[in-house]
């Protein structure tokens, strides 16, 4: 039996798709890259805005006419936070949310057996611990992403993930230094650690990130250390302080933005505001040489005037973010921000969308222009052309370079040369018969 998965969302998605496809591998399934050679297809969906509900109505209807006689499961945050609605979506045979995926399996054989359509959707419960879940291989055999938490209690105007993730519960912190010691011998070179709320992990186990960070940092066999998106004003000075000790964490931090106008962050229920963001990005600066910045920036939220969006465009191009990603407010029904007086029309949300997106590129451009000339480490991944190797530096810039020998999992000193497009070229430091082993 043939079984693929197709994720939608954010890199804890990525993670969990990983393990339900590791219990159906032990169960005896065998992993499939193609939905029409599928017996059962997993869908793992995201609810983050409206927009997301309906792409993952457009998959499963696109899974249904491509394997006809496929068992589709559909799980993850659209059915935990929308049950009615995932369950009236008859082209999936099995509907699961995210807190019972370990019925997965038994699902699966009981609708093979019966042809009996499943619908198991449980709510999130108030002090539930973390999901036991462990992921020892990826399909990317250079990067791995490692699920420490899970669930949010900021309760911010414009989002529904408190309802389909719960509440903040973290992995134990042996459990994460057992998962830690397999990927490290299973030869990831790098590991990811990402979160619903990442920024949180261990509140409710009298543990801190730095906790996190430091055990993965002690693995020998994993070079890098990576973290996922962060909530800015939990990195106290003393908390950045510690982070600059730790000689593998990579200085690229994701800090979600959302506005950079006050009284729009106060719209939005967020806990911070301008200067102290500002502050805190000056802070890791000072700590981490060459960091790259990276954020989410939303445009036409609900009350946004033409004077709050400029003071936002002109916060993005004074903190000179490496990358955002800038996405137009999108509705969610069961948020405070659906019902909020104002509401921008569409025509002006893609309007300031692109305006903003045009001062985010040139700092963007900027960013990968101040790259040049240095010489930085790259873990190379995939060979994207014949003798022409892709890899991202620690502060996650895209260098691509010429190298004869197979390079995927070595890291390598690269001298970047010039941008190109939406990364850099660069010319390896060493001879080829000096590269350093994977």
């Amino acid at each position: 039996m043939k079984v693929s998965a197709l994720t939608l969302g954010c890199k804890v998605n990525q993670y969990e798709s990983q393990v339900m496809l590791s219990q159906l591998a032990s169960a005896g399934f065998s992993l499939c890259d193609s939905q029409e050679e599928s017996d059962v297809i997993l869908i793992n969906s995201c609810t983050v805005t409206a927009t997301s509900d309906q792409k993952v109505r457009q998959t499963l209807r696109r899974a249904r006419r491509k394997a006809p006689s496929a068992v589709i499961v559909l799980t993850g945050c659209m059915p935990q936070a929308f049950p009615e609605a995932a369950a009236a979506l008859e082209d999936a045979d099995i509907v699961l949310g995210n807190s019972n995926r370990g019925a997965l399996l038994e699902h699966i054989l009981n609708f093979m057996s019966t042809r009996q359509r499943v619908v198991d959707i449980a709510p999130h419960k108030d002090g539930e611990r973390f999901e036991s879940m462990q992921v020892e291989r990826f399909f990317e055999r250079t990067r791995a992403f490692l699920k420490i938490q899970d669930g949010c209690n900021r309760f911010c105007s414009y989002c529904i993930i408190p309802y389909a993730r719960g509440r903040v519960r973290s992995k134990p912190l042996e459990e994460l230094k057992r998962e830690l010691a397999a990927l490290g011998k299973n030869g990831y070179g790098e590991v990811v650690l990402t979160g619903i709320n990442l920024s949180a992990y261990g509140q409710e186990l009298g543990l801190h990130l730095c906790d996190a960070i430091e055990a993965a940092c002690a693995v020998p066999e994993i070079r890098r250390v990576r973290l996922g998106s962060l909530e800015p004003e939990q990195l106290t000075p003393e908390t950045i302080g510690r982070m600059a000790k730790q000689e593998k964490l990579c200085p690229q931090f994701h800090l979600s933005l959302q506005s950079g106008c006050d009284a729009t962050l106060r719209r939005m229920n967020r806990h911070y505001d301008t200067a102290e963001y500002a502050q805190i990005v000056k802070n890791l600066r000072e700590a981490f040489p060459n960091a790259a910045v990276t954020t989410d920036i939303m445009v036409g939220f609900p009350g946004e005037t033409e004077e709050e969006f400029s003071q936002s465009m002109a916060f993005a191009k004074a903190i000179g973010f490496a990358k955002v990603h800038v996405f137009a407010y999108s509705r969610r029904p069961g948020t405070v921000a659906d019902k909020m007086p104002e509401q921008v029309s569409q025509k002006e949300k893609e309007r300031r969308s692109h305006r903003m997106q045009e001062v985010t590129e040139a700092t963007r451009q900027a960013f990968l222009q101040e790259q040049c000339g240095r010489v930085e480490t790259v873990l190379f991944e995939r060979e994207c052309a014949p003798n022409v190797w892709e890899g991202y530096t620690a502060n996650y810039t895209p260098v691509r370079a010429v190298l004869t020998s197979p390079a995927g999992g070595k890291t390598v000193p690269v001298r970047i040369l010039e941008v190109q497009g939406d990364g850099c070229t660069g010319q390896v430091e060493c001879p080829a018969e000096e590269l350093p082993g994977i």
